[in-house]
């Protein structure tokens, strides 16, 4: 199956595509606030608690703007959703849990901005060229955060610091979204290197390789090494996928992702003392990790329900905890232990459900659709790597984002590069999770 024969830089799409990329660009690097420098640091708890009207009026506006658009759209967004029922049923239990939290004002307000992530993703995906909006929601954020990020690293000189943080403010964050936006670059690269009679192939190739190379020495600034080795784990992914045929079987498929995970689990989680963590520049209790995680299970208000959607670091549960932990957690440093905390059991199960599924149809999208398949599982897999050791899962986090949009992507039939076949093509049927309609009636 061969790659888009159309130039990805100049591939039209829907002008409310910078919507998303906006949202996108904030989340992996700093909220306006703090570059406007307003209370950008959140050195005390009640932080937390405040927010700022900046960002909150911003991040509504942009809101604003993607329902609207979706609701232009019309019917195809009500396919799309219907099509991720599970995803939707974990919204609303998240959206049913600000009854119980301690912090009902604030885990409101979190609560639409998790409704704006899925807002953003759809209008990528409900674009009238989907396959297009992905790669230049992923081209347009990177070719802007990369070049910055370097820039902004080299105007800081020799600091003496043993990393950089680029656009964002700390590491972590850093290497983050350097490996988020990297894997969709060299996804791209590698779709371009192994189409042989794609025009300007060689001038894309130098504009997309001198990306990725840009994303790889911000991993390597970051110091981040779980983000270093999702990296690795995601475009080797890829490139298996894309280069072995024995790959696209369901059985191979299935063994390698679980051979992943698995070896990910042990050396992390099973028994850190394996050596893998010690090689990759982490001792044994992941940096403090491994302290953390029992004082947290211990705090939590109810085994079953949580404190409530995005409500367990607030008030005097992260006082405590930072009176307990000299170097202030934010966040579980685990996205599974962070459901738990915030939504109980329940939420882990009905988070268990999206994950099912969306590994099902991860898999049926690789194997029907070829490219856009391979990004939907390396980010699939790679998002259930990175938040064992971090949390990903979480609103307004690019780990969450491209989670979302390997999930969506997945639950839908992608006739791949769609938007480059003939007209003929164009208006034959395919399917929404089992719902035939034709193309004209769909993302147009």
């Amino acid at each position: 199956m061969s790659s888009a024969p159309d130039s990805d830089l100049t591939s039209r799409t829907s002008k409310a595509l910078w919507i998303p990329v906006i949202w996108l660009f904030i989340a992996g690097s700093r909220p306006i606030s703090g570059w406007l420098n307003v209370g950008a640091v959140a050195d005390t708890t009640d932080k937390y608690l405040e927010g700022s009207p900046i960002d909150r009026n911003i991040f509504t506006a942009l809101i604003l703007a993607a329902i609207i658009v979706l609701v232009l759209r019309g019917p195809q967004v009500g396919r799309l959703l219907r099509a991720n029922w599970p995803l939707i049923l974990f919204l609303l239990y998240c959206g049913l849990s600000i009854v119980w939290s301690g912090f009902r004002d604030v885990a409101f307000k979190r609560w639409i901005r998790a409704v704006g992530d899925i807002a953003m993703v759809s209008v990528v995906l409900t674009d009238p060229k989907p396959f297009n909006a992905v790669k230049k929601f992923l081209w347009r954020t990177g070719s802007v955060i990369f070049p910055l990020s370097i820039l902004f690293d080299l105007g800081r000189g020799l600091t003496g610091r043993g990393w950089h943080y680029g656009l964002t403010l700390n590491k972590n964050m850093y290497g983050l979204i350097s490996m988020i936006l990297g894997v969709g670059v060299a996804w791209q690269f590698l779709m371009i290197l192994h189409d042989r009679e794609r025009a300007g192939r060689r001038k894309q190739l130098f504009v997309y390789g001198s990306i990725v190379a840009m994303a790889m020495w911000c991993l390597w600034s970051a110091n981040s090494a779980t983000s270093a080795a999702c990296f690795l784990l995601g475009t080797i992914l890829i490139m298996v996928m894309k280069r072995w045929r024995v790959a696209q079987k369901p059985a191979f498929v299935h063994l390698f992702v679980a051979s992943v995970v698995f070896l990910a689990v042990y050396a992390s989680l099973l028994n850190p003392n394996l050596g893998i963590i010690s090689a990759m520049g982490k001792d044994p209790t992941l940096t403090g990790r491994t302290d953390l995680w029992p004082s947290l299970i211990a705090m939590t208000p109810s085994p079953w329900f949580g404190a409530g959607f995005e409500s367990f670091w607030l008030g005097s549960r992260l006082t405590s905890l930072w009176h307990t932990f000299v170097w202030r957690p934010n966040e579980a440093h685990n996205g599974y232990i962070e459901i738990y905390l915030n939504l109980g059991w329940v939420g882990l199960i009905l988070f268990g459900i999206v994950l099912v599924t969306g590994y099902r149809r991860a898999v049926k999208t690789f194997r029907q659709s070829g490219d856009i398949g391979r990004l939907s599982l390396a980010y699939f897999v790679v998002a259930i790597v990175y938040n064992l050791t971090e949390a990903g899962f979480r609103i307004f986090s690019p780990a969450w984002i491209v989670f979302l949009l390997s999930i969506i992507a997945a639950s839908r039939s992608w006739r791949e590069h769609e938007s480059t076949k003939p007209a003929d093509v164009m208006h034959r049927p395919y399917e929404i999770s089992g719902l035939r309609y034709h193309r004209s009636d769909s993302f147009a």
